[in-house]
């Protein structure tokens, strides 16, 4: 077991280390390692943000917004973090500057899957996953980015403070008010969706 978790931080690490290459190579107007970084996090960002903002309009928005910036100011990456925290962050500050335009207006509704994995067919795996979406639907924007950053991408409560610009203790509060939202909500969604079925 400590082999598979010390291989992973490894691989991260060696990631990391790709991606400040690319990132120095930005800040030189390096058109071909900006496109490269582009492909790396596009789809990533665009997941990301469909299940923070719960809003497609803006998903593109603030993809390209992001990348505008890490373009502008890659040279003053510290690396005081991970790349994909930086980019994360700035991901989510964008978001936030997005939904504030728009009039902070966060829908409850589902929205379309074009940013769902397709790898998961499997009929409980579906509903499993639309009664999640339905419980992280109900969490504030701050809430549900915890969860998101914490379980979906494994970031750590350090790295999510770093992403969202705010004290660790922050984090874990607002990560211990979501679960005990969650914990609440999941019992009930469970017999609204049994109730709608029947």
């Amino acid at each position: 077991m400590k082999t598979g978790v010390v291989k992973e931080e490894q691989s991260v690490a060696d990631r990391d280390v790709g991606e400040q290459d690319l990132l120095r190579r930005v800040a030189l107007r390096e058109r071909e390692a900006f496109e490269h970084l582009y492909c790396t996090y596009q789809r990533r960002l665009a997941r990301f943000l469909n299940r923070v903002t719960r809003r497609d309009d803006l998903i593109d928005e603030v993809v390209n917004d992001t990348f505008w910036i890490v373009w502008r100011k890659a040279g003053e990456f510290r690396g005081d973090s991970l790349v994909s925290t930086w980019i994360m962050g700035i991901a989510y500050r964008c978001a936030l500057k997005a939904l504030h335009r728009s009039n902070g207006s966060v829908p409850l509704e589902p929205l379309a899957e074009d940013y769902e994995d397709p790898a998961a067919q499997h009929h409980e795996t579906l509903e499993l996953r639309d009664w999640i979406s339905s419980g992280l639907r109900k969490l504030n924007i701050e809430q549900r980015a915890v969860i998101e950053l914490a379980y979906y991408y494994g970031y750590s409560c350090e790295e999510i403070a770093d992403i969202m610009d705010c004290s660790t203790s922050t984090i874990k509060s607002r990560m211990f008010h979501a679960r005990i939202k969650l914990r609440n909500l999941m019992p009930a969604l469970i017999d609204i969706d049994y109730m709608e079925k029947r």
